[in-house]
């Protein structure tokens, strides 16, 4: 009989939903692994070691056991690393995080890695633990995330990030124009 591999990885937590009564499916975003699934049983009772330390946007090192039959992984054990509690203080910054987190669910992939997303979302992130959210730093990460894909650059002749990601994806998270209008223009300086 094969034992499992287990692998440890820095992650971010995307999303988490319930599967029974005690368990959740969590998905994380990983450098090494890309986009992956995990279920941590028993991480609804209150005794759970995993209790208090799966929250959306927090960094941890996790150690899951691979699956060999399903897109389902074993969490097996987690260090949160950065619960950043400053995207939990303001309502701006937890929507464009989540807005930041729908736009890497929609464009990637299940279990294909690409660690420059996985840094651009972990520098988003940890921008909006500590600063208010900007018209510029969502266009930004757009414009970023559309570069990294293919979707946008010298190769490719689209010059709107976000009608490119729409052409990749076929829409834009739905609050994204609400958002948007929320959002203070950023102030522009003219060098003398």
């Amino acid at each position: 009989m094969l034992l499992p591999l287990v692998e440890t990885t820095p992650a971010i937590l995307l999303r988490k939903i319930k599967l029974t009564e005690s368990s959740l499916i969590v998905t994380w975003f990983t450098e090494a692994h890309g986009k992956l699934k995990t279920v941590a049983k028993g991480a609804r009772r209150p005794k759970s070691p995993f209790a208090g330390r799966l929250d959306l946007f927090f960094a941890a090192e996790i150690t899951y056991s691979r699956s060999q039959k399903s897109e389902l992984h074993g969490l097996r054990e987690l260090v949160v690393r950065n619960s950043r509690e400053g995207l939990r203080m303001q309502y701006e910054r937890t929507q464009m995080a989540a807005y930041f987190v729908e736009l890497i669910e929609m464009t990637t992939e299940f279990e294909h890695p690409v660690p420059e997303i996985y840094d651009l979302l972990r520098r988003a992130l940890d921008h909006l633990d500590k600063n208010e959210p900007t018209r510029r730093a969502m266009l930004h990460f757009e414009r970023e995330l559309s570069r990294l894909l293919g979707v946008t650059g010298e190769h490719n002749t689209e010059a709107d990030p976000a009608q490119a990601i729409v052409r990749l994806s076929g829409q834009l998270p739905p609050d994204r124009a609400r958002i948007l209008k929320g959002l203070p223009h950023a102030a522009v300086t003219v060098a003398r």
